[in-house]
């Protein structure tokens, strides 16, 4: 199983001194956690995309790029694209420039996103949601798949034998669709994408059903069993006691999501996230490793990935956070899913 992190680059202010980083400084950090990743044999870095000031990433495959500079075999994602009001010909080009800076280490997940800022902010109509989403993935494959492409669609100007360049490294950018519906997961299935599903509260349970009815689509669009590839991704925070997560890491937590909850997380919801059928992967490295292989079991993952830099911890506690996952918990995880590959 592939394990790696993610990061948004919130700019939430640490809850005890009350007190943010910088953007600047916050594009220190992720390049930073990029570097940290690389060193420690992590697999995998997500960077995601948001377009308000609470967060300093929206130009993911410019942060990418960058990533892709300072690091040497680590591969790189967004986490996700918001393709739909987004151009496919220059989020290949951005993409396929960032792929060619790193070598060949760059995938793409595309997502229709839990946030809509992005609609009215470049122009487009909430109510073609769905549609946007669609044309726009279905352009992106003739993009990655040939140099000229001929094209109508709805929402842009239609190509003619266009040049599409520049080409990455990889023959093609391996693309992910990021969903959790009933309806986006069985799509992705049937249009033989593999799938990344964010753990957005809840159980495990719902989670592996969400699994089951992927594999069931996957399989019904006659594509082998054994080509299932699926991630999942959720918020992750390890340190060396149950304690210093169940107490210390709160107050970073709440202030993370505090907008959600229009305040702060109610002590119940965060207990039963930490619980074992919890989808926060918190606590101790034994309770961490627990989470993962009960998530691996439950849902058949191939990748997971955590975001672990979140609610303005200091940055300190990150790193400690980070080499917890590399040295502890990731060589345990590998070996023991690595039996029932």
């Amino acid at each position: 199983m592939d394990l790696g992190l993610y990061t948004f680059g919130d700019l939430v202010a640490d809850p005890r001194t009350k007190k943010a980083v910088t953007g600047q400084e916050r594009m220190r950090q992720l390049l930073e956690i990029a570097r940290l990743a690389d060193d420690a044999g992590l697999d995998i870095l997500g960077v995601g995309e948001h377009h308000g000031l609470r967060y300093v990433n929206s130009a993911t495959a410019t942060m990418i790029a960058a990533m892709a500079a300072i690091t040497r075999r680590l591969r790189l994602t967004s986490a996700s694209t918001s393709i739909s009001t987004a151009d496919p010909v220059r989020t290949f080009q951005e993409f396929a420039t960032a792929d060619l800076v790193s070598g060949g280490r760059v995938e793409l997940i595309f997502g229709r996103g839990a946030f809509t800022d992005n609609f009215p902010l470049f122009g487009y109509d909430l109510e073609a949601y769905d549609a946007l989403f669609v044309e726009k993935v279905a352009l992106f494959a003739e993009l990655n798949a040939a140099e000229r492409v001929t094209w109508t669609g709805r929402f842009r100007p239609p190509l003619h034998d266009a040049e599409i360049a520049p080409r990455p490294a990889q023959a093609r950018l391996p693309v992910w669709i990021g969903a959790g519906s009933p309806g986006s997961v069985t799509r992705a299935a049937a249009l033989g994408y593999p799938l990344a599903v964010p753990l957005l509260g809840g159980t495990l349970g719902r989670y592996a059903e969400t699994a089951a009815l992927y594999r069931r689509a996957w399989e019904a669009s006659g594509r082998a069993k054994g080509d299932v590839q699926l991630a999942a991704f959720s918020h992750l925070h390890v340190t060396e006691t149950s304690r210093e997560t169940r107490e210390d890491f709160y107050p970073y937590y709440s202030a993370y999501l505090s907008p959600l909850f229009k305040g702060p997380v109610p002590q119940p919801v965060y207990a039963q996230m930490l619980s074992p059928e919890g989808v926060l992967v918190g606590g101790s490295v034994q309770e961490v490793i627990d989470k993962l292989l009960a998530l691996h079991e439950a849902m058949g993952i191939t990748r997971y990935l955590g975001q672990i830099d979140i609610g303005g911890q200091p940055f300190a506690d990150v790193v400690k956070g980070i080499e917890l996952f590399a040295t502890k918990v990731a060589p345990v995880v590998r070996k023991e899913t690595a039996k029932t590959a």
